[in-house]
């Protein structure tokens, strides 16, 4: 697989890292969940080059995860909005979230809590079966072919 056809390949995992497979990426939609949708922002927030940060801001755009928004005419400025497809990223963002609080904390613990505003409590993102609600273990996961699986894709599942 080449990283710039990673979005032509049959796979859902290659696919997804066209659009966020890289560092800049990812820390960018961190910023964007924590409401930060201005480029200046972005930049202090993140310490990265205009340039880097202005090619990530693009392809988010182009992927359709971001959208743009003027707030200013004079310059031209705009702010970048999670997409429903954006947001529909959130589970992934939470899941990485998730697995650094239990792996790579230091001595003093997570560093954000979360609050689910519905119930109030503090809470841990899980994966639960959409049909069961039980939660999900890779041990008890089963992979089959899907309608969009290639031939040779079906093949190696079986």
């Amino acid at each position: 697989m080449k990283w710039d056809q990673l979005e032509e390949e049959s796979c859902s995992v290659a696919r997804t890292l066209a659009v966020i497979g890289d560092r800049w990426s990812l820390l960018v939609l961190r910023e964007c969940f924590l409401r930060v949708r201005r480029f200046e922002e972005f930049q202090s927030r993140l310490g990265i080059t205009r340039a880097l940060l202005a090619d990530r801001l693009k392809k988010l755009v182009r992927f359709g995860v971001l959208r743009k928004s003027p707030y200013q005419e004079s310059p031209r400025r705009y702010e970048y909005i999670l997409t429903q497809k954006g947001l529909d990223l959130y589970p992934i963002i939470m899941a990485i979230v998730h697995w650094g609080d239990i792996h790579m904390v230091d001595e003093r613990g997570r560093p954000k809590l979360h609050e689910h505003k519905k119930c109030g409590k503090m809470f841990d993102p899980v994966m639960v079966c959409s049909e069961c609600g039980e939660p999900l273990q890779a041990r008890e996961v089963h992979v089959h072919p899907g309608p969009g699986a290639r031939r040779a894709d079906a093949a190696r599942s079986a």
